[in-house]
């Protein structure tokens, strides 16, 4: 089992969007646009092992042989460059890092064989998918370094949440903040639909918990 992470620990019980908000506010992007889970269901909280791919090269190298080391309750982070031509994740990898306690994978780009991660309830979250694979088409150029998902920079070791709506990066040297900004929006969201339940006007307790300045972006 992964060591606890406080901080990934909080994050999870977040959902995209007040962690969105929460970027928003402190001028912080982190939206990982267009990258959509392909199973609504799904959700993953962890910290990012990135990998970059770009165009295979002469002499021609691989998709490569990474799973291994990726420590359990991370989350594999991979730059395709947003390519929907060449995939780079399938079901063999998909068995992997289910059984070996991966929290989920998220590429900009595209993943195939997504009738297994469903079945085993493996969280991908990608641009898209097909069945065209990514083997002499992309290679492997780097690991562990930082690079692009959906538009934003995710660096390693940064908190990567999914849920229904999408993926948000949390940049490690920033998490303290945008953790405490996030949960400040949650407590606030909560108890203005807990004023509504109890027959307050809508606009009232939007008024009374300032819910028109919690995305604002800080001056």
């Amino acid at each position: 089992m992964p060591t606890q992470d406080p901080s990934v620990e909080r994050a999870s019980k977040l959902d995209t969007s007040t962690i969105s908000d929460a970027l928003d506010r402190l001028g912080i992007s982190g939206q990982c646009l267009n990258i959509k889970p392909r199973d609504s269901r799904f959700r993953m909280t962890g910290r990012a092992f990135t990998m970059l791919y770009r165009p295979v090269g002469k002499p021609a190298g691989t998709v490569g042989d990474f799973i291994d080391d990726v420590a359990p309750g991370s989350v594999v982070a991979i730059d395709n460059g947003g390519r929907e031509n060449a995939t780079v994740w399938g079901d063999i990898l998909t068995e992997i890092a289910h059984h070996r306690g991966i929290a989920g994978t998220v590429i900009d780009g595209a993943c195939r064989d997504t009738a297994l991660c469903m079945e085993l309830g493996y969280p991908v979250f990608s641009k898209s998918y097909s069945m065209r694979t990514g083997k002499d088409r992309v290679q492997l150029d780097a690991t562990e370094i930082a690079v692009n998902i959906g538009d934003a920079r995710v660096a390693p070791g940064d908190i990567l949440r999914g849920d229904a709506d999408g993926v948000v990066a949390i940049p490690r040297q920033h998490e303290a903040e945008v953790l405490a900004v996030a949960e400040g929006i949650a407590t606030a969201e909560e108890a203005i639909r807990k004023s509504v339940r109890g027959g307050k006007r809508l606009d009232e307790a939007r008024k009374e918990f300032g819910y028109h300045r919690l995305q604002t972006k800080r001056s």
